[in-house]
């Protein structure tokens, strides 16, 4: 049976399309619909509610050696603060997940997994902790809000009562106190706007929710579903676990080279990516034609099949259809014109460098 977040009660009392995600029932959009929500995003805030992701805590004196054991990145440099995307592997190298590590002390790190992954990836980690290291579930009693767009930071600074906000992308405070509550907040997001995700005590997300939207409403702040959070992302070109990765791509593939380091010590899934050559690769691709490109379509280069699209949508701040594709690695460059098969109809789209969006 799906869950419900903290957030659930607002969401209805928002007028929210509820549907079943990742194992919960969340709002795909509000009453203004997606565009509006999308363009909040872009050009003044938007708010979500993502607290259907899991969240997980390493600690101990062998947390860090066992996250370097887990995850393709290197956390040994990683500060008390600081933040850094990772992907977890299965021994042959495909992705099981993509994740983002906290580092909250000298011995402790959080790290948030995707919601439909929870239960396979906590069966992947505990087996697999190293000597003095403590693991514990809290997604039970963490909620999780992202507050994203322009004008996210004005909006938190009216409800923050202490601690310090942060300030670089990818880092994160401790203990910053916002209408009494006490909250971790990061400089993170997944739309490719200036925004923060903020994590709270579970018992406190609606309050926490219905302060930041009471704060915005003069900046213009709408409540976000899924289906905005979906748009934002393909337009910032971010990948999405399920679709530009799963367990039969590898990371190197899909362009996660970034979070992959593979002259450190041996990590799981290391000897599998080395033992395979890289012969896909993702790319971006505008769409030229009459329709919207969505994913699992097969795509042509003339008349031989190339690869097929992983995501694609209609993209409402760059006003045109975009779509991402994972295909046979050298066979098309940036500018050339492929076709993707759409129900028995070629629709054309060139190939476009990635991201599509950067702010």
């Amino acid at each position: 049976m799906d869950k419900k977040t903290p957030l659930y009660d607002k969401h209805v009392a928002l007028k929210g399309k509820m549907v079943p995600f990742g194992g919960y029932i969340m709002p795909v959009q509000y009453d203004k619909g997606i565009i509006a929500e999308h363009m909040a995003v872009r050009t003044k805030a938007g708010l979500f509610d993502v607290s259907h992701m899991g969240e997980v805590i390493f600690e101990g004196p062998g947390a860090l050696a066992t996250l370097n054991h887990l995850l393709t990145n290197d956390y040994t440099s990683l500060a008390v603060g600081r933040v850094r995307y990772g992907v977890m592997c299965q021994e042959d190298g495909g992705c099981l997940d993509d994740l983002i590590v906290y580092r909250l002390g000298e011995e402790k790190y959080l790290v948030v997994v995707n919601a439909a992954n929870h239960d396979k990836d906590v069966a992947h980690m505990k087996p697999n902790l190293l000597p003095d290291t403590t693991f514990t579930d809290i997604s039970d009693e963490t909620g999780l809000l992202a507050l994203q767009g322009p004008e996210s930071k004005a909006i938190i600074t009216k409800i923050l009562e202490s601690g310090e906000l942060p300030e670089k992308y990818y880092s994160a405070s401790q203990h910053v106190t916002l209408v009494g509550i006490d909250c971790l907040v990061s400089r993170t997001g997944y739309t490719g706007e200036f925004g923060y995700e903020i994590f709270c005590p579970a018992d406190r997300a609606a309050d926490l929710w219905d302060a930041i939207l009471a704060a915005g409403a003069d900046n213009g702040i709408l409540p976000c579903g899924l289906g905005a959070r979906d748009t934002l992302r393909l337009e910032a070109a971010m990948p999405l676990y399920g679709h530009e990765m799963n367990e039969t791509v590898n990371p190197l593939e899909t362009g996660l080279d970034f979070g992959v380091k593979m002259n450190k010590a041996d990590f799981i899934g290391k000897a599998g990516i080395e033992a395979h050559p890289i012969t896909r690769e993702r790319i971006g691709l505008k769409v030229t034609g009459r329709g919207i490109v969505r994913e699992e379509e097969e795509l042509y280069f003339g008349d031989e099949k190339i690869g097929h699209t992983t995501s694609g949508t209609f993209c409402p701040y760059l006003k045109g259809a975009y779509a991402m594709a994972l295909v046979e690695k050298g066979r098309v460059s940036v500018g050339d014109t492929v076709e993707a098969n759409v129900r028995g109809r070629r629709i054309a789209a060139e190939v476009v460098p990635l991201p599509f969006y950067k702010r």
